[in-house]
């Protein structure tokens, strides 16, 4: 059985974390299909947006502790080896954290340690009533990885990333929603769909000004303003010569229905 499972809604990839046994927490394996998976999902011309989300009733327990303690080598424990387990996960979470297209997490369960990493990289957080969070690295002595350091200060501010890292405790929905961590709880059983009716809202969007959006706005903390309005003009003479623009402006112009246009009576 796979580690992860791909599958395809339409232009939606849901890709889901599948070790329920283990409360999907990944393992050797399961991080090298990732490694696979999340380049194909971002070269993927059809793909336009990517729902996140565990099997079993969970997201992600973190790290498999069990695989921590035993060597890759099956020999003696190598701090080197160590440093490589992590800067292997690196190059493909900065892949999915990167990823131009929108991407959905849909949380039910756990979403501890390297768990809540996988949450904090998406661009949604949708999480079912009884989700629970957690920055759990301290209680086995680890410092939050898989990006958690950079990403959670980002989400929560500082002074709250430093209590959720020291203490390691417990969060859950609601108070992870006004965190900034999730932002919609959804009623029980619904989180899977709702994820997915979000996802299906970016089908027709423009791909392309979207994923230089999320570009430059991931970035934007550790640029100068000056920086974040030269790359805004040279996005914006992008978008204005693309195909989307050209077809968007004929309608306006023309007073024909959008391309792109968000359900006013929904929420995000």
């Amino acid at each position: 059985m796979s580690a992860i499972d791909v599958q395809h809604l339409g232009a939606t990839a849901i890709l889901t974390l599948n070790r329920p046994e283990a409360r999907n927490a990944l393992d050797l394996a399961m991080r090298q299909e990732l490694a696979e998976a999340i380049p194909a999902l971002r070269d993927d011309p059809a793909v336009r947006a990517i729902v996140l989300t565990g099997a079993g009733g969970h997201f992600c327990a973190g790290g498999d502790i069990k695989g921590m303690a035993t060597p890759a080598s099956g020999g003696a424990r190598d701090m080197f080896e160590g440093r490589e387990r992590i800067r292997a996960m690196h190059r493909w979470f900065d892949e999915l954290v990167d990823m131009e297209k929108p991407v959905i997490a849909a949380v039910e369960g756990t979403a501890f340690g390297a768990g809540l990493s996988f949450a904090l990289a998406a661009d949604f957080v949708l999480a079912a009533p009884g989700a629970t969070f957690c920055c759990v690295f301290s209680r086995i002595g680890y410092v939050p990885d898989l990006g958690a350091m950079y990403l959670l200060p980002r989400v929560v501010g500082l002074s709250r990333a430093k209590e959720l890292a020291f203490s390691a405790r417990v969060v859950g929905a609601q108070e992870a929603q006004a965190l900034g961590i999730v932002h919609r709880v959804v009623g029980q059983g619904g989180v899977r769909e709702a994820a997915l009716e979000l996802a299906a809202r970016f089908h027709s969007a423009p791909a392309g000004a979207i994923g230089i959006v999320k570009s430059v706005m991931n970035h934007a903390f550790e640029s100068d303003r000056r920086d974040v309005y030269a790359q805004e003009a040279l996005a914006q003479s992008l978008c204005r010569e693309s195909a989307f623009h050209q077809e968007a402006a004929r309608r306006f112009i023309a007073k024909e229905p959008p391309l792109y246009q968000w359900p006013s009576e929904q929420k995000a």
